[in-house]
């Protein structure tokens, strides 16, 4: 069974977007592996800023399944699609890493390019999965993130607990 990294974002109504999706993923695929929330400045775009962090979890469906699941819960917390690639959005979750595949698969390029681009993905990631090795780059997350020349975004971390998940009988 792959282990799979999504990064979940948000930039309008942040806290309800984020506590739900982390909700609904936990609902879905069982334990995950979570990152510290944090507040970024938009990119690309003159925005709120946005709440990230990155998800981990073990999952049997397949790329095409998981991207259609991101997009409805998506659509489920209001997300508003349009022809700008960088607008305000509700809530954003997009897979990382699928195992260590590369390549397309299922219309989805594998590694997603962002990790290497964007601190808000790499840092986060690099907190939680710091000694796995990026599968086309072949280095560490943290190697990645220590070695980083990017723009100096900023990573400012929330202090933002997430509710207890308890099974009810």
């Amino acid at each position: 069974m792959p282990w799979v990294w999504v990064s979940i974002g948000s930039n309008q109504d942040r806290k309800r977007a984020i506590r739900g999706a982390v909700q609904v993923l936990r609902d879905r695929f069982g334990a995950l592996t979570l990152s510290r929330v944090y507040e970024t400045e938009a990119v690309g775009f003159e925005g709120q800023p946005f709440y990230n962090l990155v998800a981990g979890f073990d999952t049997e469906e397949g790329v095409g399944e998981l991207t259609a699941a991101f997009r409805a819960i998506e659509d489920a917390f209001g997300r508003v699609r349009g022809p700008e690639r960088f607008a305000p959005r509700t809530l954003d979750i997009d897979l990382l890493t699928y195992g260590d595949r590369v390549g397309e698969i299922d219309g989805t390029e594998l590694p997603r390019d962002e990790i290497l681009r964007y601190a808000f993905v790499l840092g986060p990631l690099a907190e939680v999965a710091g000694d796995e090795v990026h599968p086309a780059a072949g280095r560490t997350y943290l190697e990645l993130w220590n070695a980083r020349k990017g723009p100096a975004e900023s990573l400012v971390p929330v202090d933002f607990p997430f509710e207890q998940v308890t099974n009810q009988q």
